[in-house]
């Protein structure tokens, strides 16, 4: 470890008696001891975990007039996520638990535009940077608005494995326009999407467990509709894996050749998460290949990726790819395309 010190003194060294001398190898054996002696407890005590990485994925909708919903992907650090505090133009305004990955800010003015960050704190208070900005612009008021939406139709949904459930809905209607969707876990609110969306992707659930869902709407006028018939649904147990509705959809591959060099292309749909995808791990003939990463804006549509591959002609290739989850795990795999590099 650099830069670590111990607090005694330096000991005087003995010399070997006469005629003796330590064989090179074996002081070299004994200097990696005392490394490893010295530095496991200063690791324990005197070693600070980095900050954690700054959250990805950050969304911002404006609801309503005043307020907006902010959305992130989970972060993780080494030493764990604790917390994270939600920054307006560059004023913290929020703190919510580490198991949250939304918060709602209120209190703001109609037609006003925002600039909104996130960051991630951990159990010893260690900050990470900022997120990426995002900006977004409150709605008109409409004072003369005072009538909710219908409620959302009756609910359906899949398990989508052990700690996922994709939700799909019949949507509201309102005299202006809906805004937005509220998913409610019993009485808590724990998802939200756009007016236009009428399916989420819940992440983060735990194995073999029960779950009661409802969803509400909302207009700009900050009128909530009444929940909607309940959807009763049990994830499966066990670990890891998200079901199909987790997993890129629409992979495409196709190898491109240039100066004796081939690529392949690589063009797919996101998973819908209700929010944005910044990581995807992409594998190659079965094994991890590379971890394909956004830190500014991720494409919400299709998404398009051309890597190198070999240049050795009549070369065989399966490909496919998973998305990082919301709550940040590894949803399902896509379907496997198989290409092979032309020769001549």
């Amino acid at each position: 470890m650099s830069g670590s010190t111990s607090s005694r003194g330096p000991r005087p060294r003995r010399r070997p008696p006469a005629g003796r001398r330590p064989h090179r190898s074996t002081l070299g054996a004994l200097g990696a001891l005392v490394v490893l002696l010295t530095a496991a407890p200063l690791a324990g005590c005197g070693r600070t975990a980095p900050p954690p990485p700054a959250p990805t994925g950050v969304t911002a909708d404006a609801g309503t007039s005043t307020s907006v919903h902010v959305m992130w992907n989970s972060s993780t650090g080494e030493g764990g996520v604790r917390g994270y505090e939600i920054y307006r133009d560059g004023k913290k305004v929020q703190e919510v638990p580490g198991e949250r990955h939304m918060a709602d800010v209120e209190g703001l003015r109609p037609e006003r535009t925002y600039t909104f960050t996130v960051r991630a704190r951990d159990a010893a208070g260690n900050l990470s940077r900022e997120s990426t900005p995002v900006t977004v612009t409150t709605r008109a008021a409409d004072t003369d608005d005072s009538r909710p939406p219908s409620a959302p139709g009756r609910p359906r949904g899949t398990v989508e494995g052990p700690t996922a459930v994709l939700l799909r809905w019949q949507a509201a209607k309102d005299d202006v326009g809906v805004t937005g969707y509220d998913v409610h876990q019993g009485e808590a609110r724990i998802h939200s999407v756009s007016g236009e969306e009428t399916e989420a992707l819940l992440t983060g659930l735990r194995p073999g467990t029960r779950y009661r869902f409802t969803i509400r709407a909302r207009d700009a006028a900050d009128n909530v509709s009444p929940p909607s018939p309940a959807l009763t649904l049990t994830t499966t147990d066990g670990e890891g894996g998200g079901g199909a509705g987790t997993a890129p959809a629409e992979l495409t591959a196709k190898v491109a050749s240039e100066d004796g060099a081939h690529f392949l292309e690589l063009s797919w749909t996101p998973p819908r998460t209700g929010g944005v995808v910044s990581d995807y791990q992409i594998h190659l003939n079965g094994k991890f290949a590379t971890t394909l990463s956004w830190r500014g804006e991720a494409p919400r549509g299709r998404v398009e990726h051309r890597f190198f591959l070999t240049r050795e002609g009549g070369e065989r290739y399966r490909v496919k790819l998973r998305a990082r989850l919301p709550d940040g795990t590894w949803g399902a795999f896509s379907a496997e395309r198989a290409v092979t590099t032309p020769e001549g």
